[in-house]
């Protein structure tokens, strides 16, 4: 294995009698962000639910570097946000009070966080009043505030206009910049632009392209890379 990667070994996942995963080898850069970009049904948001542990897979091993930590240091936001039917303030301290800290210390945490994520005007609203982007953005910080080595994002701007997802873009390249590492899929190829460093592409399962940044959109030779930056459809991976 490569020392100090996310190292995936012979993963593979079958649903249905269909497989929907076959990864036979991939190193992931341990502190570079990691946008996961691939058509419809590609397997990005089932490989990160397997990297996250909310999926198993069939076979196969993924093993994390131990400066990431284990499961505990792990956080996601899903594209629709999961939220508690609270406040905004309490879905923040009702997690940090799950982690461990007294109701003192995670009240305080919570305004911290409520302003790093611009809500704190809306610290006493239930959370289900919150608009769409609002509501994601409350997803991600309350992520934030457990303080996550990892962190794993399915489309959190998806469904989002410019101005929520330039909210929600800001909070990423500040989680980057404090040394989590992320993890993100994205339908977007000007985010990956803006956000990614390491750029995965999948198809049919497969991981079929990895590489920095600048060589995968400007120096690529890759064909399904230069055919998916073309807006064209996919050939069989396999081909």
């Amino acid at each position: 294995m490569s020392e100090g990667y996310i190292c995936i070994r012979n993963l593979k996942l079958t649903l249905g009698g269909n497989t929907r995963l076959f990864i036979p080898n991939a190193d992931i850069h341990p502190s570079h962000p990691t946008l996961i970009l691939g058509p419809n049904g590609a397997g990005k948001s089932l490989l990160l639910r397997i990297l996250h542990g909310l999926t198993e897979a069939d076979e196969g091993e993924i093993v994390f570097p131990t400066d990431l930590g284990d499961k505990k240091d792990q956080a996601m936001v899903f594209q629709k946000p999961i939220l508690f039917r609270r406040s905004v303030n309490s879905n923040i301290i009702d997690v940090l009070r799950l982690k461990g800290y007294n109701h003192a210390e995670a009240q305080k945490m919570a305004q911290k966080w409520l302003l790093i994520g611009e809500l704190s005007e809306f610290s006493k609203m239930p959370a289900r009043n919150l608009s769409g982007g609002e509501q994601q953005r409350l997803a991600l910080t309350r992520a934030l505030a457990l303080r996550p080595k990892t962190l794993f994002l399915d489309e959190p701007s998806a469904s989002l206009d410019p101005v929520a997802t330039v909210k929600i873009e800001k909070l990423i390249l500040e989680t980057i910049k404090s040394g989590v590492k992320v993890i993100m899929v994205t339908h977007d190829q000007a985010q990956a632009r803006r956000l990614g460093k390491e750029i995965i592409l999948m198809h049919k399962g497969e991981i079929v392209a990895q590489d920095n940044k600048n060589v995968f959109f400007e120096d690529c030779n890759n064909p399904l890379v230069k055919r998916f930056l073309a807006g064209k459809p996919l050939l069989n991976a396999l081909e």
